[in-house]
């Protein structure tokens, strides 16, 4: 059985740790120096070198030649210590997520006072220091605050936060970084040589961007790679098929496609992508890294970008092409958006149409009323190409609508004309026609019914000004939208009646004092004011009143003084509906129908 690759090419050396130059550079300085501290907190990414380093830091300090950044591999200690020696009685391991209670590390605390059996300095590693709880750390607290000097404290974690601040402030730390693809590489191509396996350039970029910075991964990878390799070893397409990396080829026609705004096209590479088994997220993602790396290319001039990009350099070329065919606001766009449907795939029953609607804002600039669409069609009309103006928004609901279509621009502000010569003016046309009860009736029946006020319409605008004759005929059927949109605002207002109407204002009478506050509080008013909107197109302001408290003004007296009013002591006290209609309206009575 063959040791795992992770296994048998651990660093030895402080200068074997890969990409972690940072840490590795100060702790061989202090090594020579001997200024070595008694506690360490090394912590960052998994995979990255932490406990290696820890191991290292414990050999370096053990050497029979040290303190030493350079171990001599001779002496028992370094021997014992070696990557994979069989370790030391005085270099201890502890796993924090087992031994990580109070009784833990009161043992620990206990059994650090014997000195080490024959090395320099008895050493504790903890792996996982973050699962240390909050008593046992307290525990350990005085034992790390001044140790005895042959005791050495090395803690490793993922989760520098979750270390208590007190042991952190006692300790030198340390952080690790994920590696950079292109030294990964680079790595996996030693590991390959050593082990006399060919492997191609893009094969080993595609396992170094698979490991996303972690050494150990990377080396999992590689090693499950070359178990299964064949003769001609690690090839691109054997590589991509079993990390299930999206062909090159698939991204490089999507972008093609984007670019040219040829749909056909990118709804078959969709397909091609479905048939081939990749999964829509996953090609999501890979696109995203693709537009990511042209993004860097069209903003980075010359070869400054190549040092950020972690494509091999045959992509690198074909990107350069497809850089010239896009603009970098497209770019960005198009990333906002993938990055946005990436989201999207959380638990998408249908993760085909998500993929295929992401391919369809994809190529749609026009229909994109953000900034980032405006850009798109602006560089567009830069370049000659045709761009499709955005279509207008649509009202979303028909009572917008109605009023979208009953707004008009506002007039100029003139000084107002006395009222009475207003009616002395000959009007450019007839009055409009009431409207029939039936259809205002309706109308209002279409209204929702709510109990929080609506918001203020548009003052509709078109015809002759309403009068306090009209509002009196129409104040039935005013009432029976009211009832409609509200029957509380319809109980306040069951028993009112119209008392004047001058200057846009309409008094409204109503008998009781506590039904006036009633309204003036709810907002019963202005629902009374729509509904006027609505059955008679006038926009008039209510002021809800007690009966009889506000008179009429005398230029409404003057212009209504040869109509009956409700008050007129000779009025008629029963009026049939025929003559009322006759009377109001107009009406002509052309006969009965005679039933036989």
């Amino acid at each position: 059985m063959s040791t795992a690759l992770y296994r048998t090419y651990r660093p030895g050396r402080l200068a074997d740790v890969v990409g972690q130059e940072h840490v590795t550079e100060p702790l061989s300085r202090a090594l020579a120096s001997d200024r070595v501290h008694h506690a360490y907190l090394l912590s960052g990414p998994r995979g990255c070198g932490k406990t290696s380093t820890a191991r290292i830091l414990a050999r370096s300090l053990n050497c029979a030649q040290g303190p030493t950044a350079e171990p001599c591999g001779e002496c028992q200690s370094c021997v014992d210590l070696a990557p994979n020696g069989p370790g030391s009685i005085d270099v201890i391991e502890l796993d924090a997520a087992s031994h990580g209670g109070v009784d833990d590390t009161r043992e620990l605390r206990e059994r650090a006072m014997f000195a080490p059996v024959s090395s320099r300095y008895k050493v504790y590693i903890v792996d996982e220091a973050h699962m240390v709880t909050t008593a046992g750390f307290n525990a350990l607290l005085k034992l790390v605050e001044e140790p005895p000097d042959h005791v050495r404290f090395i803690f490793a974690t993922t989760e520098a936060d979750k270390v208590i601040p007190t042991i952190r402030s006692r300790t030198f730390n340390y952080a690790f970084r994920l590696i950079p693809t292109r030294v990964l590489q680079q790595h996996l191509a030693m590991v390959c040589e050593a082990e006399g396996v060919p492997a191609e350039p893009a094969a080993l970029a595609l396992v170094a961007r698979s490991a996303a910075g972690s050494v150990r991964d990377a080396l999992s990878i590689l090693g499950q790679l070359i178990a299964g390799s064949g003769p001609e070893g690690l090839t691109h397409d054997e590589v991509s098929a079993q990390l299930g990396v999206t062909d090159a080829a698939l991204l490089d026609d999507t972008i093609d496609a984007i670019a040219s705004g040829e749909g056909a096209r990118l709804f078959s590479v969709i397909d091609r992508v479905v048939d081939a088994g990749h999964d829509p997220r996953g090609f999501a993602a890979d696109l995203l890294q693709r537009l990511r790396d042209l993004i860097v290319l069209s903003a980075i001039p010359g070869d400054e970008a190549l040092a950020i990009l972690d494509a091999p350099d045959s992509e690198i070329e074909v990107m350069r092409r497809q850089v010239a065919s896009l603009t970098l606001a497209e770019l960005s766009r198009a990333a906002d958006l993938v990055s946005d449907g990436l989201t999207q795939f959380r638990g998408a029953t249908a993760p085909r149409l998500h993929l295929e609607l992401l391919a369809a804002r994809l190529l749609l600039p026009s229909a994109d009323s953000s900034p980032a669409g405006l850009a798109v069609r602006l560089d567009r009309l830069e370049r000659g190409a045709p761009a499709a103006a955005a279509p207008a928004p649509r009202a979303t609901a028909p009572r917008a609508a109605a009023a979208e279509s009953r707004r008009a621009p506002e007039p100029e502000l003139q000084p107002q004309a006395p009222r009475a010569e207003e009616r002395a003016r000959p009007a450019p046309s007839g009055p409009p026609a009431p409207p029939r009860m039936s259809q205002v009736l309706a109308n209002v029946a279409e209204q929702p019914e709510a109990d929080v006020a609506p918001a203020p319409s548009p003052p509709p605008t078109g015809g002759s000004p309403a009068s306090l004759a009209d509002v009196t005929t129409m104040w039935p059927a005013i009432l029976e939208g009211l009832k409609s949109m509200s029957r509380v605002a319809w109980m306040v207002f069951s028993d009112s009646r119209p008392l004047s109407l001058d200057a846009g204002v309409l008094a409204v009478g109503v008998p009781e004092e506590s039904k006036v506050r009633n309204a003036r509080a709810s907002g019963h008013a202005e629902r009374l004011r729509q509904v006027i909107i609505d059955v008679m197109h006038v926009d008039v302001q209510v002021d809800v009143v007690a009966t009889g408290s506000v008179p009429p003004p005398a230029s409404q007296e003057a212009a209504t003084s040869d109509e009956p009013s409700i008050d007129d002591s000779d009025s008629e006290d029963d009026v049939s509906g025929e003559a009322l209609a006759m009377r109001e309206l107009g009406a002509t009575v052309i006969g009965e129908i005679e039933q036989g």
